[in-house]
This record gives C-alpha cells, structure tokens and sequence, in this order.
C-alpha cells in the first residue's frame, strides 16, 4: 500500500492535485512527482482578469494560475485548466451576495469548498482517471472500522476543517490531505525550498479571492440588482438611534462604522430584514446560549437523527477563530437541529457555520449553517 493509501505502486497510482498557485498545493504536487506518482495538476479559473490580478494574499487568480503552470512544468507533469467562471458565480459570489443583503454573515470560503472545488473540481479528477485527489488542506484523513473520518490537522494554527465541514463521507473517500500531519507551516515552506520551488516564500491567501479592491459593500451594491435602502437604527428599548446605510453593510457584532453617537459602546445585536431595521446594544447584548442550525452535514457513525438518542454532546465552534465550546445538539430531523452552549458565546451570527467536533478528540463531526 502506497503513502496515500491506495493499494497499487506509486508509478500505477494517479492523483490529480488541485493547485491553486499556492505554496501548499505545489508542495503536496511536486512532493507526490518526486516519489514517483502518476500527478497531473488542475487549476480552476474563477473570475475575471481584473480580479484576478490583483493584490498579493488571493487565490485562483492570473498571476496563481500561471504560477501553478510553472510548477508543472518545472516537475514535468500534466496541467490543466478549468473554467469554472459560471459555478464559482452561481454557487459562491451570488450567494455571498444574497446572504448579506438578507441580513446573513456568509462564509464563501466553505461554499467554494462545498461547491465547485469538491463538486465540480472532484469530478473533473474522476474524469481523468485518477485514483485519488490531493489537496493542499490542512486537515486529516483517517480510516478504521467504522470508514472515513474527517480530524483536524496537528498544527492547529493552520487547521482547516472548520472550512471543510460539509465535505461529505463520499468525497472524502476520494480526497487525500498529504500535509495535514505536519507540524507547522514552517515545514512546508522547508519542502517547498527544498524541492526548489519558486512559490516557496508566496505569501498565504487570506482575503476574499472575488473582492479585488474596496469594502464588502461596495462590492454587494456593484454585483446586485437588489435595491439596497436605508432604514431605522434602534436600541434595545426601541428607540430610533439612527438611520443605517444598508443592512448589508452590517454584521451581528460590529461595532464600527454605525454611524451614531453614544457615550459607551454599541454593537449590532439584531439585523431584521422584514423592517429593514438594526438594533444596537452593549457588548453583554450579544452574548448567547441557544440557536438553530440548518443543512446540517453529519459525519458521525451514528444516525444524526436517531430516535433513541435525544442529544448529542460535542465541541463546537462558531466561528473559525473562535476555540471550541461545549454543547448539546438537539436533532428535529436529518439536516435541522438546536444547538445549546454549555456556555455563553458572544456574536453568533446567522450565516455562519457551526462545526462540530467529538469531545475530547480531533474528529469532526460535520456541521451545519447558524439560521435566523
């Protein structure tokens, strides 16, 4: 059995590398050429050339696309390029942009995720022939008796699987994470200046790949047709503060740009798209024990919605940056349930995802999306 688990010789095994034109994705390809496998690279191209060349810390773009090329040429492997300009617009940047006009906090890094790269991306692998598909995630993939579990990756720094939540069990039978049991970062830049890679000090993506230049909201006004109006700002005890630009301009938790003066500070605690209104409070407004989540993705060996279990004990996070809480999981069917916090939580906020995780353990159990 070869390093990615497949029970054939690395020179009969191909692996299709998603490569985004990243340190990560061109260690994980050129490291699989050196020992012998069978890789061919493939690149999604998102979006426009005006996006797409734009500043450092994005990916998928121009100047990534031909940095990924380079690479393989470099290591003399097969490359190919997908246009996935229409998916990644319907699946990621429409819904970015209706989440936000609906009073939600999108994370449009899970859609992509979600969406065209283990969607559309996998199945173009599939089409290849390939055994496998490799990616530059940090996250890990295990087998024992009970399948494929999903676990978090040993530096926790750079663990993703907060991002790769709704990856399901059939996919990841698929997907190989090579750099999910590395120690740090630093390990990878190591590899990547020890294979000779050029991109070997290319700074990290981190922005929003779609968003070339400006701020959330100019982009939300520039993409949609919707008619974004002005409303009431009010507080806690209803009374008017204000007037908001916008409530896709706002966030559960924001505390800047609010427009209003105030002898202490005031954060949005409540967005109600029905009355297009805000309302405002101080920071313990915004603590919270209890919500609802939908399109719940469970990975679990037990059925989410087991009628003999009534709850489920686990580890959530609520927000990437965020460390993990205690909680229950009431289940109402396969893809709804309740979360309540063993303690409180400040800016929950409907959009985000809520990921779960098995106590005392680096397995993750799925998740699901923070409703209204």
């Amino acid at each position: 059995m070869n390093s990615l688990g497949i029970n054939k010789d690395p020179k009969n095994t191909r692996v299709v590398v998603a490569m985004s034109g990243g340190v990560d994705s061109s260690v994980v390809a050129a490291k699989l050429k050196t020992e012998g496998y069978d890789v061919i690279g493939i690149t999604m191209q998102l979006y426009s050339s005006d996006v797409s060349n734009s500043k450092p810390g994005k990916c998928c773009g121009g100047i990534d696309i031909n940095d990924a090329i380079k690479v393989s040429r470099d290591f003399n492997f097969p490359h190919y390029v997908f246009d996935y300009e229409d998916e990644f617009k319907k699946g990621v940047i429409d819904e970015f942009t209706k989440s936000y006009i609906n009073g939600l906090t999108p994370v449009p890094c899970i859609r992509c995720n979600e969406t065209v790269k283990f969607s559309n991306l996998l199945d173009a692998a599939k089409n290849l022939n390939a055994d496998c598909m490799a990616t530059g995630h940090y996250v890990r993939r295990k087998s024992n008796i009970n399948g494929i579990e999903l676990h978090t990756a040993l530096d926790s720094k750079k663990d993703q699987s907060y991002f790769l939540f709704a990856t399901t069990r059939e996919q990841l039978e698929f997907l190989r994470f090579p750099l999910g049991d590395l120690n740090s970062k630093e390990i990878t830049r190591t590899l990547a200046k020890d294979l000779g890679l050029r991109v070997s000090n290319k700074p990290d993506s981190q922005d929003i790949c779609f968003i070339a230049k400006g701020k959330y909201f100019d982009f939300i006004q520039n993409s949609s047709k919707a008619i974004i109006k002005k409303g009431p700002i009010y507080d806690k005890e209803g009374n008017n503060l204000g007037t908001h630009k916008g409530i896709a301009n706002y966030t559960i938790g924001q505390r800047k740009g609010l427009g209003i003066s105030s002898t202490q500070a005031l954060y949005v605690t409540k967005i109600d798209v029905r009355s297009n209104s805000i309302t405002v409070g101080h920071k313990c407004d915004l603590v919270g024990e209890k919500f609802n989540i939908n399109n719940i993705n469970w990975l679990g060996n037990e059925n989410f919605n087991d009628c003999s279990k009534n709850s489920f004990l686990v580890d959530v996070k609520v927000r990437s940056t965020r460390p993990p809480k205690s909680a229950e999981i009431y289940p109402l069917d396969p893809k709804n349930g309740v979360v309540e916090l063993k303690d409180h939580e400040e800016s929950i906020a409907p959009g985000q995802a809520c990921v779960f995780y098995e106590k005392n353990s680096s397995r993750v159990l799925g998740g699901g999306w923070i409703s209204p």
